[in-house]
């Protein structure tokens, strides 16, 4: 979340981020990044005022030298911020975000022009548990230009945004991004506690959502079990109509005296808005008032809804099933052999399936989201693209992998697993390898190191249901990419650690203030 402000006092500013804070909330600030220069000689050691001001007057060292003024302040401050449930990340993977940041904000020689000079600043969490830095960029370059800051906000937003993805981090929901996996809103952490449970509503009504889409083979089913799961339902009609259904929400079943929280398709995920579901149901007359009908007994009383005409959610598969539908998956990893990485509409069919069966498996045996609602999760990520791309750049038509999640809501709830479990969940991670592998493909690294860690040591308690102990599929050897996404290490910093000579293109009068000493000689 970058938030972006202007001004004319970097010595203000360097000694309030070196300062205590105004709640005392700073603690050990210290560079995490900066010019070449700059962060050569000063390092990564903790801040003190002086060490602060003596930093803020080598980043003013070009406007001084050069007598150039920037209307509006030549100071350039922007706060990159996570949210507080996504944790925190190492020195080494915010000095890699700073780096990428000042770069496509055209701050740096990657701009093809003079750098400016810069730093970023870590000081601890906020006042509201939120981790972030500080950049602090002087707005004249090394040869007394300025840098552009036409749109920089928007530019700032755009350039989040393109880091949030490739570091796989939350992505913001107001930005206005299909990319989304919504967060929690304020409030929803309190209640979660209200109620004893570890995960916010949101986040289990994601899971819960997902898996009974994944599970049903049309949207009257998806009414049925979304009920059969624990969860309540209404429609959204279109307006002035009764038999016309634009949308949905759903919320967790509420305790006796609690009121209902109820979540749109759409906050919970991008994909799992009612459009986006129907995509892969039939859309027939028949199919269409089978699901008004489920829609309506929902809407007249959530509560206390019984299914018009309950289908196949209320059978046990046979033994048959799970070979047809292992076999399934089979043929869908197969396919995915032939599908160009770059057709995001096939891979994002194919993510959300496997996904949706890792939701309906973890909705059945983990009481609270634990490793298999983590993979489901992580796997989704892929299924988040733009609406404009949700056509598909070939001609593939996938396997469908639907009946996996209903046969993985029938998972066994205690002891050790079934064969047929045991065959199914290596097909599973085989494609979810190669959704992965997909991910490499197209330099996303990020998002093929979280893959891979959700599909790792994570999932050794549920490998340990199930009979012959089933291990996951090898990632591979480790590209340079993945391997520094995945360490944090900064990327390589271009440029001499030796400060830049300065030459003033304008003559100085003798009246003028004395000459700057070289840049260190007086410390």
């Amino acid at each position: 979340m970058p938030n972006v402000t202007r001004g004319d006092r970097m010595g203000g500013l360097l000694s309030y981020l070196a300062g205590e804070g105004r709640r005392n909330e700073h603690t050990e600030p210290h560079l995490v990044n900066g010019d070449s220069a700059t962060y050569t000689f000063y390092g990564d050691a903790e801040l003190d005022r002086a060490t602060a001001l003596a930093i803020a007057r080598d980043l003013d060292e070009p406007r001084t030298a050069f007598g150039v003024e920037v209307a509006g302040g030549h100071v350039w401050h922007c706060s990159l911020s996570l949210r507080a449930v996504e944790g925190q990340l190492s020195d080494e993977q915010w000095s890699a975000i700073a780096q990428q940041f000042v770069d496509r904000m055209g701050f740096t020689e990657a701009s093809g022009k003079a750098q400016c000079r810069w730093v970023a600043v870590r000081h601890g969490l906020s006042a509201r548990g939120n981790d972030h830095i500080h950049v602090a960029v002087n707005l004249i370059r090394e040869d007394g230009t300025k840098a552009s800051i036409h749109h920089d906000y928007s530019r700032a937003q755009k350039v989040a945004r393109e880091l949030e993805q490739e570091h796989g981090l939350q992505v913001l929901e107001s930005r206005g991004s299909d990319m989304a996996l919504r967060g929690e809103r304020p409030g929803e952490r309190a209640s979660a506690e209200r109620r004893g449970e570890q995960t916010v509503a949101s986040v289990r009504l994601e899971r819960t959502v997902r898996a009974a889409a994944a599970a049903s083979t049309d949207e009257a089913e998806f009414v049925r079990r979304l009920h059969q799961s624990g969860a309540i339902a209404r429609p959204r009609f279109a307006a002035d109509r009764d038999d016309v259904v634009a949308g949905y929400s759903v919320a967790l079943r509420p305790k006796p005296g609690e009121p209902i929280v109820w979540y749109g398709g759409g906050r919970l995920a991008r994909d799992l808005t009612l459009p986006r579901l129907r995509q892969g149901w039939p859309d027939t007359p028949a199919s269409a008032q089978a699901a008004v009908d489920e829609w309506r007994a929902t809407w007249r009383n959530p509560l206390r809804y019984t299914p018009v005409a309950p289908g196949r959610e209320q059978h046990e598969p046979g033994p048959d099933l799970w070979r047809e539908y292992t076999d399934d998956v089979a043929a869908l990893r197969e396919q995915l052999r032939g599908v160009d990485p770059r057709d995001r509409a096939t891979w994002a069919q194919a993510a959300r399936e496997t996904s949706g069966a890792f939701a309906a498996w973890s909705q059945r045996l983990e009481t609270e989201p634990g490793p298999l609602a983590d993979a489901a999760r992580t796997l989704a990520r892929t299924a988040q693209i733009r609406a404009r791309d949700t056509a598909p750049r070939g001609t593939h038509a996938l396997r469908s992998i639907a009946g996996v999640a209903s046969l993985m809501a029938m998972a066994s709830t205690g002891g050790r697993g079934t064969m047929a479990e045991a065959m199914l969940f290596r097909q599973l991670m085989r494609t979810a390898q190669a959704i992965h592998d997909m991910h490499r493909a197209v330099e996303e690294s990020r998002q093929a190191a979280q893959i891979r860690n959700a599909l790792g040591v994570r999932l050794d308690a549920v490998r340990e249901r199930l009979p012959e102990l089933v291990p996951a599929a090898p990632v591979g050897p480790e590209t340079e990419a993945v391997q520094r996404a995945t360490s944090g290490s900064a990327l390589a910093r271009p440029g001499s650690p030796l400060p830049t000579p300065l030459q003033p293109h304008r003559p100085t009068t003798p009246t003028a203030r004395p000459a700057q000493p070289e840049r260190g000689s007086e410390r």
